[in-house]
Formats: structure tokens, sequence, C-alpha cells
């Protein structure tokens, strides 16, 4: 979950032109759209610039943000798309169904397990027409988590190598009224954490990054506890769990995430990371590369555990 303060996306541009949507892009990174079942999503791409990538790295931006939230400006060491690229893979971030190019068409969203749905109809035709390397991994924060924690549990496994997800817990540690909106000051400092944590120009530059949550979104935030018990046990992929220290929307102390864990029964392997320094928008933090490098060296040992890489 976080802030929907500010932004309202304008009408969608061809993939070609500059793309409002984001604002200014790191060196290398650029809009792109891709189809996915008759929907068009936008996005923001960006590739190695030399050889074929190591793999493709699937971005999915949380609640009320867009895929600008894998490119921050605040400072060079904030973008994920400029930092994968260096080390050799495709990272493509997308705006998730209801946001950017499919606002228009979906303003209301999509329920969960379309949007599931949605994007492995997105990456299957991006990687029809983009090398994609060894395989995918997908990497997700907040809401974009239960995305993509949903789309692994019905991923065919041969091409997705793990699952990435930060700021997603089993059990929410605020009420149902500030999950449904209430309380701006307090969302603001569960979305934040303390402001320190941030380079300075964030929450200028920010309001590039957010825009409306959409409608859909909100119930699969408070029924998420009973829908995980569902979805976690079918994911047979690597699944990685970041904490940052001052998550406050979700419950982490040590038996939250051993039950967190045993719902993973299906996956080989399950690795919990608590990061210090970090609020809940981990990426957009002084602590994002420290975050984004963490992750990069588990894309790192889901590839050399892939049986396509040997």
């Amino acid at each position: 979950m976080t802030d929907t303060s500010t932004a309202q996306a304008p009408a969608p541009e061809p993939s070609a032109a500059p793309d409002r949507r984001h604002g200014r892009h790191s060196p290398g990174v650029r809009p792109v759209t891709v189809e996915a079942n008759g929907i068009t999503l936008s996005g923001l791409l960006s590739e190695p610039s030399h050889g074929s990538p190591r793999a493709l790295i699937v971005a999915l931006h949380g609640g009320g943000m867009n895929a600008g939230y894998f490119d921050g400006q605040a400072h060079p060491d904030v973008s994920l798309l400029s930092l994968g690229a260096r080390l050799g893979y495709t990272v493509l971030a997308l705006d998730r169904p209801g946001y950017g190019a499919s606002a228009v068409r979906l303003p209301r969203g999509q329920r969960l397990t379309a949007q599931a749905a949605t994007v492995r109809a997105a990456v299957a035709a991006f990687t029809a027409r983009h090398t994609p390397g060894t395989g995918t991994i997908v990497l997700a924060h907040s809401f974009g988590a239960k995305v993509a924690l949903a789309a692994a549990a019905g991923w065919d496994t041969t091409d997705l190598l793990g699952a990435d997800v930060s700021g997603c817990g089993g059990r929410p540690a605020v009420s149902p009224g500030l999950v449904d909106g209430e309380g701006g000051m307090s969302r603001r400092r569960l979305n934040w954490g303390p402001l320190h944590l941030y380079p300075p120009d964030t929450f200028r530059l920010a309001r590039t990054v957010v825009a409306p949550m959409p409608a859909l979104e909100a119930g699969a935030v408070v029924g998420w506890a009973r829908l995980s018990a569902a979805i976690l046990p079918r994911i047979h992929v690597p699944v990685r769990l970041t904490f940052a220290q001052h998550e406050a929307w979700w419950c982490h102390d040590d038996d939250d995430l051993a039950d967190l864990t045993a719902r993973l029964s299906s996956a080989p392997r399950v690795v919990i990371d608590r990061l210090p320094h970090a609020g809940h928008n981990i990426s957009l933090g002084w602590a994002a590369r420290a975050y984004h490098l963490k992750a990069l060296a588990f894309a790192e040992e889901c590839l050399g555990s892939s049986p396509r890489q040997r």
C-alpha cells in the first residue's frame, strides 16, 4: 500500500513518444507498451548495453504508485532499472492494470487473480519479442507483491525462476479503515516511515510516480490473509521476502514470519530478509541500492539453480 495523495494519469501516449506518466527517466531507461490479452500496459524498460541479458526481471509497483517507483530520480543510486541493466539484466517495470495506459479502459482496475493473469500474458508477449535470457524473476512491492505471488502460483515454472517481494506480509498491522483510505497523515507515516530515510527531493519528485489506487484493489488488501492461504502453497519457485526496519503496514515478528513461511510449503527455498534504515517504500530510499543489490544477488542464486543455466 503506497501513498495515493496526488497525481492523475493523462491519456495514453504511443510507446515511442515521451511518456509524461513517469516524468523523467534515468539514462538507458525508456517507456514501452505491452499488449496483454487485449489490454495495453505501459511501463519502463532497461536493457544491458552489451551482450544478451542474463534474465528478465519484471518489476511490479505497489498500490497508488506507477512503474516510475523503480526508477527513482532523487539520487542515481535509487534506480533498479539502471542498476539491473548495468549488471546484465533486462528490467521491465510494468504499470499494473488500472494504472498508466490501461487506466482509461480499467478505471476500477482488476481483482487480484485477474491482474495476475494479465501480468503473465504481458510477460509472455514481451518475451516473444525480446531475448529474455535464462528466464524470468518477478520483483514486486506492496500490492504488487500480492499480484506477483498470485502470478507465480499459476506460472509455468520452467520460465519463472523466482519471486522477490517486499512490503507484504501475511497479517495486517493496521485497521481496515486505514486500508480503505482513511487517516491521511497516518497513511503517510505508514507508507514512508522517518523522512530522513529518503534522499532530498524525494517527495517533490515522487509526484510523478504516485497515481490513484483503483477501487478493486482495496478488497484484496483487506482479504489478503484469506487469499494468501490459497495462493502461497501453489508457488513452486524460490521466494525472497524483505521487510523494512520501519515497515508498519504488516506484522513481521518471528511468529508472523514463521506462519508466512509455512504457507509457502511448495517453494523449494524461502529467504527472509530484514532491511535496516528503510521505510515501506524501500526502492525510493537511501536503502534502495542495498535492497536492489540483494535482490539481484537472489536472482543470481535462482539462475545458478536453474536447469536451463547448466
